[in-house]
């Protein structure tokens, strides 16, 4: 008996009966309209180690010489898609900013909208916003919004530049503010095999670092 059973399958696959395909046209119509758009997740998450060291809005940021970038990429065409995944410097030969359009985006299809959020540990350097600049030029159905920990090198008059460059071709540069770093948290950071979520722990002055950043970047834009 096990033997006949194991044989039905494969005859029905050989000699498929006529309304299978009708079946099969009624399940594609169904995944168009009612199935919620699917995630893609690339890269891992990262280990929360990396996350409270590198994300940290500290002032001084001593060490914290990588970039971390967290990305949602919404495609918006007949159907759309959701993407999420991570990137950082050591993956990438280049700067996650610069890998990002290297390797997650490498082109856009110009009959798509793409609606993109990077969190990033600190913001981009010149080289990097300046590509960013250029590509949102190019692509006007792009829409990116960056959500910085930490501002990089922002006294420097041609970094200022180079942001103000980029607010200008359409780009929304945001501070991470307390809640931001708790959806990181959730979303992209690593959680213990076998433990409940961990809650996120803000630290000590994860507020007043937000403000601070906050204030420089409003006077910078």
């Amino acid at each position: 008996k096990m033997a006949e059973k194991q044989e039905e399958p494969s005859n029905t696959q050989n000699g498929e009966p006529d309304n299978a395909e009708e079946g099969e046209e009624k399940k594609k119509k169904l995944k168009r309209e009612d199935l919620p758009p699917f995630e893609i997740v690339t890269g891992e998450r990262l280990p929360a180690i990396f996350f409270k060291f590198q994300f940290r809005n500290v002032e001084y940021s001593s060490g914290r010489n990588k970039t971390f970038l967290c990305y949602v990429v919404e495609t918006q065409g007949k159907e759309s898609v959701t993407s999420r995944g991570y990137l950082e410097d050591e993956h990438a030969a280049a700067h996650a900013e610069m890998a990002f359009f290297n390797t997650i985006l490498p082109k856009c299809e110009s009959s798509l909208r793409y609606n993109i959020t990077w969190y990033v540990s600190s913001s981009p350097c010149v080289t990097c916003a300046d590509r960013i600049t250029e590509t949102l030029k190019k692509n006007k159905n792009l829409r990116l919004t960056i959500m910085v920990g930490r501002l990089f090198m922002w006294e420097e008059p041609e970094m200022q530049a180079a942001l103000k460059k980029m607010k200008s071709a359409g780009c929304k540069l945001r501070i991470m503010k307390p809640q931001d770093f708790e959806y990181v948290w959730q979303n992209f950071v690593e959680q213990e095999e076998g433990e409940e979520a961990k809650a996120f722990v803000p630290w000590e002055d994860i507020q007043e670092n937000f403000q601070y950043y906050e204030e420089k970047l409003a006077e910078i834009l």
